[in-house]
């Protein structure tokens, strides 16, 4: 039989994968004032203090998450789009003005995405409130218009239609817009402070700083003379040592950076507010302040800081005993909530993660502090005038041209070309790629984009690495869930129960068609969903008799051997909800047309071994439920998830979607209200997902491309608080998903060929997978999926890139990317389930079921896998000189005085070296010094029919065809393609 012990884990995994939560893990907002040595009060600022949490009680309740990712937010290699995607390819611009009449422009290319045989439409529009990213997918039967691509970004009605750009020189202005975005290299400050220095002028004032402040320089880069340095400079002066002779720099995860240090800057004896180093050091956004002393002492406070540029603090403190250093984060009160949150207690013992937390912490601080109104509100004036200045330069010339390629407005955006203007049209895109590859070469060898590779720390798995579960899995899935440590699935040939490493177990023949369950262990409960239309029905059984029948091999269920199982007033739902994450009352929600159905089942923790016991004898619980009230709705739900109210007595609420709105419902009242109206012509709901902060619930509701975060108050009699809120934000999606799961700290898109990975508390992008014919299979607490990867039995596994001669909207046979499903010679399909541990992303042990329902004997959990689905791929870490050869010879290549160019896979290897690392002993790190901090790019042909294979200190390269069959199709999207050096 089931044992109680599953009761233990279920609402714990419950309550990471839902979301039990609190923005006090980021600190909170405080009143900080600064005094002088008598006491007068100087300044006062309201600072958000983070601290950890070690003053608090240790004891995690369940679901409580507390784990310290360590995650760069928003990278570039994912949202630099038109570089990436876009530049030195061909691709379509086009330019008009809303109904507002704002101008505005839209960039659209077909490609196939990052080799990985998936054709998808990019698309970025761009407008003076910012730039907008979408992916759509591409058919070959359907044509995509300018009209259909504006529609999905919110944009129906124009003053003037959309007309294409033909100018290759577009693409330079392009780029500028998107550098709006924010600088790639970044520049902080670093103030030393003595111990009982408590204002600005003194720190200033410290001629040079202690040994401890010397090693931590030495800890965060390389000390580099300033004089004739050729890289990012940060606003230093690189000619005549007017701001120094000397200063730390370091590249870190491709980001070039600059630090400001006060004892390395111009000491004047004269002036003793010392302006120079206040120019440098009070203009940069973040700064990091060493405070020597015990930590009984004064404590820095960022209000001693005349500056109101500076947003953030950090202020660091070493301990001499145990070799360690403590954090503190001071963030200006405007300033977005950011990660990494500081572990509890903020105590770092092993320098070289401290270095990667700090410079994480702070790259990702600086690019909040550009979300504040102070520096949005700037970057929206330039985005708009430079939209403006572009746009009134290009319309003149748009009139001027009066051909048959100007026309294209709402017809195709990828149209073939009429033959008398074919020879004319390849022309200009070979002129266009010719530029545009020209233009990327040249922005990657000044530094203004970064390498996509960490060049400063070592590779480490990442929690949302997949495991292997099944391999060759032949079965269509319809639902699962997870039971035990294995999974129950519904599939086109039954119901089977699957274990890893153990073979499937038919429990349901096909005659019973599920299409949708719920695996209730602490209840010994399985609810599922049968048939469709007015056949369908709610069936309930129970787990331990559905075990026995398992372990006896009795008999496989057939739809005939379940009618005592069905629910009554049941028949004709259409979907169900259920609710296990308080209390202990078991609620389920059945929505039969615009109808909602309450029913409720009694549970008693203290008595569940009696209570089995004494039920023991009947197979079927449906004697247990009762029916409680029915609920009118005005149209049938799409959407319906259970919001538990503070009290759980009659506050209860139900979320559901339909037409264009979400709705809370009470359950006891059954009355309704408005919790968000969706403001566009088409709507598609994906979910309505609660979550937990501090005891208060909260909603993320996802539709079309848009998640949006809205908190539910405690009732106000009988109705909710429902009410704007600070607490309330939303983003965009890249795409469309089909569903979203919440694993705290994480939010997970799943499209058809992707998992966007997301941080719930700001929706910043933290990942993005091309996982190509993605199936989610279940969530409720592991994550399963499905996945196909083609195993190949040539050795170019890679898809050929789309000619840049043919326009990208109708690729010929032989340039369309290939369908991994396709029949390819040497390939044979590979269906497997892959699994991700919900302990890998909440970040802690949870003590789950070990028991299998298909043995008696308890599995151990593996720690490691063969699979690891998102690793970290290799590339060439390039100098500049090697940079400078590779330039040299992209131009002759360009200007024909080469005969042939050289293959890529040939010029690689040629220019394959060993980068010059300078080794750590203090420390035990390897650092890259200023001889290669440019480039790290990826090349695909250098690593064609491998796979990468990483562990904590080491990475190495397998051959493909030597891996396991079920290998995870999981590959990082790098940010260079390698085109930018085959400029043919």
């Amino acid at each position: 039989l089931i044992k109680c012990f599953y009761s233990s884990s279920v609402s714990e995994d419950l309550g990471c994968r839902r979301g039990e939560f609190s923005r006090k893990h980021y600190g909170s907002v405080e009143l900080l004032i600064s005094s002088d040595a008598d006491g007068a009060i100087q300044r006062a600022g309201r600072f958000r203090v983070e601290n950890g949490s070690s003053g608090e009680n240790t004891d995690y309740t369940p679901g409580t998450w507390h784990r310290t990712d360590v995650h760069l937010e928003n990278p570039e290699y994912h949202t630099r789009w038109y570089f990436k995607y876009f530049l030195g390819k061909v691709h379509q611009n086009y330019i008009g003005t809303d109904a507002e009449k704002n101008p505005f422009f839209l960039s659209v290319v077909l490609s196939d995405q990052n080799n990985q045989r998936v054709p998808q439409y990019h698309s970025i529009l761009w407008r003076k409130t910012g730039t907008q990213k979408i992916c759509l997918p591409y058919s070959p039967t359907k044509t995509l218009s300018v009209k259909s691509i504006l529609s999905a970004m919110s944009l129906d009605k124009f003053e003037k239609s959309p007309r294409e750009i033909f100018h290759p020189e577009i693409q330079k202005d392009l780029l500028v817009l998107e550098e709006q975005e924010g600088s790639v290299n970044f520049k902080f400050g670093v103030l030393y402070a003595k111990d009982g220095q408590l204002t600005d002028d003194e720190m200033f004032s410290n001629e040079t700083g202690s040994e401890s402040f010397q090693r931590f320089l030495h800890l965060l880069g390389d000390t580099i003379t300033l004089k004739g340095w050729t890289g990012y400079r940060g606003g230093l002066d690189t000619k005549n040592d007017t701001t120094g002779t000397c200063s730390i720099y370091t590249v870190f995860q491709g980001h070039e950076i600059m630090f400001h240090v006060s004892t390395m800057l111009p000491y004047s004896r004269e002036n003793k507010q010392q302006v120079e180093r206040k120019r440098h050091i009070g203009n940069d956004i973040v700064t990091i302040v060493f405070q020597e002393g015990e930590e009984c002492s004064a404590a820095f406070k960022p209000s001693m800081i005349r500056s109101h540029f500076t947003h953030i603090f950090a202020l660091v403190r070493y301990n001499k005993q145990n070799d360690s250093y403590r954090l503190k984060i001071f963030s200006e009160e405007s300033v977005p909530l950011f990660g990494p949150p500081l572990p509890s207690p903020p105590v770092f013992t092993n320098h070289q993660e401290f270095r990667d937390f700090v410079l994480v912490k702070l790259i990702n601080g600086e690019k909040a502090t550009l979300e504040t109104p102070t520096f949005s509100q700037k970057r929206q004036r330039t985005l708009d005038m430079l939209i403006r200045s572009l746009y009134q330069d290009l319309v003149p010339d748009l009139h001027k041209v009066n051909n048959m390629l100007n026309r294209r407005s709402f017809s195709d955006v990828l149209p073939e070309s009429p033959k008398s203007t074919r020879k004319k049209e390849e022309a200009r895109q070979a002129e266009f790629v010719r530029l545009g590859q020209a233009l990327k070469l040249k922005t990657t060898v000044k530094g203004d984009v970064t390498a996509n590779l960490t060049t400063t720390s070592f590779c480490k798995k990442e929690p949302w690495e997949s495991q292997s579960f099944c391999s060759n899995f032949p079965h269509e899935v319809v639902c699962a869930d997870s039971w035990g440590q294995s999974l129950l699935v519904s599939t086109d040939v039954g119901v089977l129960l699957i274990d890893d490493g153990q073979p499937s177990v038919q429990v349901f023949d096909k005659t019973l068609q599920i299409k949708q369950m719920h695996v209730l262990e602490a209840q010994d409960l399985l609810t599922a969903r049968t048939d469709k239309g007015k056949d369908s029905r709610l069936l309930v059984f129970r787990l331990s008799a559905v075990q026995k029948d398992i372990e006896t091999k009795q008999i496989i269920r057939s739809k005939y051997d379940c009618r005592e199982n069905k629910l009554e007033r049941t028949k004709g739902c259409h979907l169900y909800a259920v609710n296990t994450h308080h209390g202990s009352e078991l609620r389920i929600v059945v929505a039969i047309r615009n109808k909602l159905l309450l029913v409720t089942k009694k549970y008693d923790p203290h008595n569940y071994l009696t209570s089995s016991s004494l039920l023991s004898s009947s197979d079927s619980p449906v004697e247990e439920f009762q029916y409680i009230r029915e609920i009118c709705l005005s149209d049938p739900p799409v959407v319906m998830t259970l919001v538990d109210g503070p009290t759980g007595d009659s506050d209860n609420m139900i979320c559901v979607a339909y037409r264009h709105q979400f709705d809370l419902v009470n359950e006891s009242t059954g009355e309704s209200y408005r919790l968000h109206h969706v403001e566009t012509n088409k709507v598609n709901f994906v979910a309505a997902i609660d979550v937990y902060e501090d005891g208060e619930a909260g909603l993320l509701l996802c539709y079309n491309y848009v998640c949006q975060y809205r908190k539910v108050y405690p009732f106000n009699g009988s109705s909710p608080l429902i009410q704007p809120s600070a607490y309330d934000f939303h983003f965009s999606w890249n795409q469309v998903p089909y569903a979203v799961v919440c694993a705290f700290p994480y939010i997970l898109a799943f499209t058809t060929d992707s998992i966007e990975i997301r941080l719930v508390v700001n929706g910043n992008l933290v990942h993005t997978a091309v996982v190509p014919e993605l199936q989610l299979v279940a969530s409720r607490s592991d994550i399963y999926f499905k996945a196909i990867a083609a195993v190949s039995g040539s050795s170019d596994s890679s898809s050929k890139e789309m000619s840049s001669r043919n326009s990208p909207q109708t690729p010929t046979a032989h340039e369309m990317p290939e369908c991994p499903l396709s029949s390819l010679e040497g390939e044979v399909p590979c269906k497997n389930l892959y699994k991700i541990p919900l302990s890998n992303l909440v970040g802690r042990s949870i003590e789950r079921p070990l028991k299998s329902p298909l043995a008696p004997k308890v599995i151990a959990t593996t720690t490691s896998s063969c699979i690891t689905s998102l690793p970290v791929t290799h590339s060439l870490s390039l100098s500049r000189m090697e940079i400078k050869e590779i330039a040299s010879r992209t131009r002759k290549e360009l200007l024909g005085l080469l005969d042939e160019p050289i293959p890529k896979t040939e010029s690689v290897q040629k220019q394959k070296k060993v980068p010059r690392r300078q080794s750590d002993p203090k420390q035990g790190a390897v650092r890259s010094t200023s001889s290669d901090r440019i480039i790290s790019s990826s090349f695909e042909s250098y690593s064609e029919g491998c796979h990468l294979s990483s562990s904590s200190d080491s990475s190495t390269l397998v051959n493909r065809e030597e891996s396991s069959p079920s290998s995870c199709p999981f590959q990082l999207i790098s940010l260079y393609d390698e085109d930018i050096i085959d400029l043919k």
